[in-house]
């Protein structure tokens, strides 16, 4: 598959992602974030499991707790936590650093030298985003810009080890985007009976919902997103982030009957003019399969260039 096929395939995981918004709101019951959480994430990593039919072994086990809980288990929450303590589209663009850390992890785990590129790129997709979902001004939470910055924190170091680490000699991106959507709703169950009480009744709209949410947008996007992670580098993937927010508000517009300001439209022309650079000029990532090790036996330490799966 060319590189371009495979930034597209990647692209479709964020685009999922941006009806997110929209589906909770027009189809679910209201006020259960975490319950939607692990109905998202517990249901498509045990179908993900059963078409893969491999489990973890070894020190996998672990490594697939600790990347479920990154990118699944405290993203999630944390992201839910944003979003109800502040102002319209705040967590958001707290959320669009996400691939400034991505940059400055890769530096660290992967040994990726940033470039001038990736960090203009970065700085200037948040910029657009901004541009797009902030509204009138409110009062800031410490709590809620601390919970934002710490879901993409938690995402961004996901995507950087999920890279670093590979994957187990024959297995697919699958079974691995299985292993985290499973281990991730494990960690969100406990958290969501305590918080938020018994399951809600549910009715037809909220059952095809929930099943949307659970299926198209979570199992699929995630094994979409995992797998462009073990292709292309990771400051790539992360750069098609601002495509779920932009997503978002093509989506308001055009289902929801909000309104697009030209401020909105120029953002949106911003951020996905960086989106569209922050593709050109990367290096060809080579395919995840072992894990990235530094001084690997033999003198073949593996180029990993980053990618999120």
């Amino acid at each position: 598959m060319t590189r371009s096929a495979t930034i597209l395939l990647t692209a479709l995981a964020p685009i999922s992602w941006g009806t997110t918004y929209a589906v909770t709101t027009e189809f679910l019951p209201p006020d259960r974030p975490l319950f939607t959480g692990l109905a998202r994430a517990l249901p498509a990593g045990l179908t993900l499991l059963a078409v893969a039919r491999v489990l973890p072994k070894g020190a996998w086990w672990w490594k697939a707790t600790v990347l479920g809980a990154l990118n699944i288990g405290a993203f999630f929450p944390l992201l839910f936590l944003s979003a109800y303590r502040l102002p319209g589209g705040m967590a958001a663009v707290v959320g669009s650093v996400g691939p400034l850390l991505v940059v400055g992890l890769s530096a660290l785990l992967l040994g990726e030298r940033p470039t001038a590129r990736s960090v203009v790129t970065g700085v200037v997709a948040a910029f657009g985003v901004s541009l797009v979902v902030l509204r009138a001004a409110g009062a800031l939470d410490l709590v809620g810009v601390l919970a934002a910055f710490a879901s993409a924190a938690s995402m961004s170091a996901g995507t950087v080890l999920t890279k670093r680490w590979g994957r187990p000699d024959g297995v697919g991106p699958l079974a691995l985007t299985g292993w985290q959507l499973t281990a991730g709703g494990l960690l969100i169950a406990p958290l969501a009976l305590l918080v938020e009480g018994a399951p809600p009744a549910l009715d037809g709209r909220a059952v095809g919902g929930y099943l949307y949410l659970a299926l198209a947008n979570t199992a699929v996007s995630y094994w979409l997103w995992f797998r462009g992670i073990g292709r292309l580098s990771a400051t790539q993937v992360t750069l098609l982030g601002p495509l779920s927010p932009l997503t978002a508000a093509i989506v308001g517009w055009a289902a929801l009957g909000q309104a697009l300001t030209p401020v909105q439209l120029a953002g949106m022309a911003v951020a996905f003019g960086a989106t569209v650079a922050g593709q050109l000029g990367q290096p060809q990532a080579r395919t995840a399969g072992r894990s990235f090790r530094r001084g690997a036996p033999g003198g073949r330490a593996r180029s990993v260039t980053g990618a999120r799966p």
